[in-house]
């Protein structure tokens, strides 16, 4: 079963296996390139200077890399080294009708979002989520204690000052066929990556990590957890036995892999990114254990059966990671005293 349109399938044919089509979107690809350099060269010239530093997780292609597992790491490597970090999200999906929105772990995920209420769960700081990156850091700076924000998917909201700038390309799908939307899945061209303070690499594929600036990131999920009764039970238990995987992700077929590698024989329901999940949408002929990611949990707790279960998954980086991050905190506050 895959809800994917045939529109989106057959892109992504284009821009990962060399599908037909690349020659017909080139022009528009031109167009949108120029649009966005325009666009970003106006935006920064008026970025407001801001009291405490900023860093962005974002990405240069569409689809999920991996970004918020990374977002949820770097916050709780400052909140383990002294700071007061702050998150700043789109909100994507949530329809509040007020925005920015303070967001909790008790928050509904069709008011903020999934991945707002899923960083407010896993971190315990401050999550304000809105399209108005700006804004949501103006409301934090008035309503709460913080010291540095850690924008969440915020590499082209060009509005936004940084300090800090860190891309999360997904190893296994890399930069594409490194054209820009909508003949490639770049959101800009691949020389963006030049700029940024690090570059993660989502993956175990052992690609040349040759660029100082380029780190590896494995996502570890060992356990589910049951959204009914909240029992836990070790991934590997569920090995050889067929289980209904569902997604509502940008990048679902590394959740099924994780999966398969754990020897779990699958049979995969794909949704839209960001999908708002119905009771309907979980109910299968087959009374077969369902296991979906922590992203789409949040949004199935309420009509959940209990034979449904969801893979947390933690952003494990080598130590050169975390030594950088603080690294560049530092030389930011050392300009500033000076």
């Amino acid at each position: 079963m895959n809800n994917t349109s045939w529109i989106q399938q057959w892109l992504e044919n284009i821009w990962y296996n060399n599908g037909k089509g690349r020659f017909l979107l080139l022009p528009l690809s031109a167009l949108y390139c120029a649009i966005n350099n325009y666009q970003r060269k106006k935006q920064t010239k008026n970025q407001p200077k801001l009291p405490c530093p900023v860093i962005v997780v974002g990405n240069i292609t569409v689809g999920g890399t991996g970004k918020t597992p990374l977002t949820i790491h770097i916050v709780k490597l400052l909140k383990k080294a002294g700071y007061k970090p702050a998150i700043i999200t789109r909100g994507y999906g949530g329809r509040a009708t007020v925005w920015p929105q303070s967001v909790k772990p008790e928050t509904d995920p069709k008011l903020a979002g999934d991945e707002a209420v899923l960083m407010a769960i896993r971190t315990h700081v401050p999550v304000y989520a809105g399209a108005d990156r700006l804004l949501s850091v103006k409301q934090i700076m008035q309503n709460e204690d913080c010291d540095v924000i850690v924008a969440d998917d915020g590499m082209q909201h060009y509005k936004l000052p940084r300090d800090i700038q860190i891309a999360v390309v997904d190893e296994s799908r890399m930069l594409g066929n490194g054209y820009c939307l909508p003949a490639g899945p770049l959101r800009e061209k691949k020389e963006r990556l030049d700029n940024c303070d690090l570059v993660v690499i989502n993956g175990t594929v052992n690609t040349n990590l040759n660029n100082p600036a380029w780190v590896r990131m494995q996502l570890q999920g060992e356990t589910v957890i049951n959204l009914k009764t909240e029992e836990k039970k070790a991934l590997k238990e569920f090995n050889d036995i067929i289980v209904n995987a569902v997604t509502g992700i940008g990048n679902p077929q590394r959740f099924y892999k994780t999966l398969e590698q754990e020897g779990l024989q699958i049979n995969t329901h794909g949704f839209p990114d960001h999908y708002d999940f119905k009771g309907k949408d979980l109910i299968f002929n087959d009374q077969l254990d369902i296991i979906m990611s922590e992203k789409d949990a949040v949004k199935c707790r309420k009509f959940a059966s209990e034979n449904t279960w969801y893979l947390p998954v933690t952003a494990m980086l080598d130590k050169k990671f975390d030594k950088r991050v603080l690294e560049l905190l530092a030389k930011y506050h050392a300009k500033r005293t000076h």
